[in-house]
């Protein structure tokens, strides 16, 4: 069983900032992409960040220049470093893997979601 646990989200003003951990845990073989996705509410999930197993990043327009994803050595912890963070940035942050991971069948690739990680910025 896949398993991704977030962190570091919470209030903040606007011009603040505040970083995001997501770490996965299981069987897992392979990493293929990690990132981030953000739903405000009564809008589309949007992708915010995505870093590829071969270290490629690509960044939604709002969020360039702001917002930095990383990831640590063992590749299975994303992070995402955002500031001077502004109201529009407020959404339920969810952390996505795409990996081939071992399951009860055999081993499948398949996508992940975090539980979300509420981000509020005040103005």
């Amino acid at each position: 069983q896949v398993q991704l646990v977030e962190s570091g989200g919470g209030l903040v003003q606007a011009g603040g900032s505040l970083r995001l951990s997501c770490a996965a845990s299981g069987i897992i073989f392979s990493i293929n992409a990690m990132g981030w996705y953000r739903q405000a509410p009564g809008k589309q999930r949007e992708l915010v960040a995505v870093i590829s197993s071969g270290g490629s990043i690509n960044y939604v327009d709002s969020v360039k220049g702001r917002f930095t994803i990383s990831r640590d050595n063992a590749k299975t912890t994303v992070y995402l470093e955002m500031n001077s963070l502004k109201p529009e940035d407020t959404a339920v942050y969810y952390c996505k893997l795409d990996a081939t991971t071992g399951q009860a069948v055999g081993v499948m690739r398949g996508i992940y979601w975090g539980q979300g990680t509420q981000v509020t910025v005040s103005s």
